[in-house]
């Protein structure tokens, strides 16, 4: 079933989606790992190196955003075969967002950033979503059409 807001499968359907790798995000050195993995499955699909760029930027604000506010996570990368987006579903069990088109807002930080990584993100993207839920933690999913 897709999505109901940015239209693309289910990453729980295993007959439109087709998980690449998983990583645990605990550290700075796992959101590295997780922007290198994005890079490598855009260029297996013939990516442009700029397109690359833009959405492996978008994940390491993702992946270091369920790091600072959500205390770790993980992130899972894989292909949507239905639509031939790239995926990206990042999960953490923080305390939630409790303003997300606040949230979303340019310069609006909660941790002394700059306050452009959810908005930057969604500009990097092709389809965006999230997820949350107080007390229960926050999911990001988002791709790139590849």
């Amino acid at each position: 079933m897709p999505c109901p807001s940015c239209g693309v499968g289910d990453p729980t359907d295993p007959s439109a989606y087709v998980a690449v790798q998983s990583i645990s995000l605990q550290t700075s050195r796992d959101v590295v790992m997780a922007r290198q993995a994005v890079a490598r499955a855009l260029k297996s699909r013939g990516a442009s190196a700029i397109r690359t760029t833009r959405f492996a930027t978008a994940v390491s604000e993702i992946a270091r955003n369920a790091i600072v506010h959500g205390g770790g996570g993980e992130i899972t990368i894989g292909f949507d075969l239905a639509s031939a987006y790239l995926m990206v579903e990042c999960r953490d069990k923080g305390r939630g967002i409790a303003d997300i088109p606040q949230a979303m807002v340019d310069g609006f930080t909660t941790a002394g950033g700059l306050g452009r990584g959810l908005g930057g993100a969604k500009r990097l993207a092709d389809r965006f979503e999230i997820i949350t839920e107080a007390g229960k933690g926050t999911r990001v999913r988002m791709g790139v059409k590849v």
